[in-house]
């Protein structure tokens, strides 16, 4: 397999001083470098999937992987938040004991599990794919099962976004792109219901945020960007989604 231009123009430069060097033995240079350099570059993606393995199975839960979902076109592809980008969300300060989560499409529950273990808050997990709900209630079982005593306040509740109403309590809100912007905006609406019913202040999580869910947010007047949590340092490519914008209602 022919290496990329650039890998081969910096090993051959490093050598291009010598007319000793044949043709052959640049190209071995220029091969040596770029089996070199590539393992540098998949380590950080690498130890990110492995330590989500190794969370996994700490919390004896089984959340990792991305799984298509065709049955719908509004509800997007399973693919859990990373621990590492959970880590940077519960060491934040935004959430505390005290508080309640929603996490929406909450697919096998990683998200709810995991901050409810961190910091003993109440979570709640939405989701509306059927094998992803039952997913969630058997890693929340798996997880009590090995872990008595924990006192998790985790609950799995299968409905959808667009008619799901959010309960008085809950003042913390996930998303990590669940579904089409059509459903995020009526999910906005069960929202701001929810806030005048049982007025809170809430805060709105937004991981690799979609530009259509922040254009749609903008256009409300009960919703103000409130910070963000930079997690750009956390992975090799540099991706200015990766990062938490969090918004504020009100």
């Amino acid at each position: 397999m022919p290496e990329p231009p650039f890998f081969t123009a910096f090993a051959a430069s490093s050598v291009a001083s010598s007319n000793l060097v044949t043709p052959i033995e640049k190209e071995r240079v220029s091969r040596s470098f770029f089996l070199l350099i590539i393992p540098v570059c998949l380590t950080k993606i690498m130890k990110i999937e492995f330590d989500d393995y190794l969370k996994d199975a700490e919390l004896h839960i089984e959340t990792t992987g991305r799984i298509e979902t065709f049955s719908d076109p509004h509800i997007f592809p399973y693919e859990a938040t990373s621990y590492s980008v959970l880590d940077r969300l519960v060491e934040s300060g935004f959430i505390t004991a005290s508080d309640c989560l929603l996490d929406y499409g909450c697919g096998k529950g990683r998200v709810p599990v995991y901050v409810s273990h961190r910091l003993g808050c109440r979570s709640v997990g939405v989701e509306y794919v059927n094998a992803f709900y039952k997913d969630a209630l058997c890693n929340i079982t798996s997880y009590k099962k090995y872990h008595p005593g924990s006192g998790l306040q985790v609950r799995i509740e299968q409905a959808s976004a667009s008619m799901y109403d959010p309960p008085a309590d809950v003042n913390r809100i996930f998303f990590f792109n669940p579904f089409s912007p059509e459903i995020f905006s009526a999910a906005m609406q069960h929202i701001l219901r929810s806030y005048y019913t049982a007025p809170r202040q809430i805060l709105l999580f937004f991981y690799y945020p979609q530009d259509a869910y922040v254009a749609h947010l903008s256009t409300l007047d009960a919703v103000s960007f409130y910070d963000e949590i930079d997690c750009m340092d956390l992975f090799a490519a540099r991706d200015d989604r990766n990062r938490i914008l969090i918004f504020e209602i009100p």
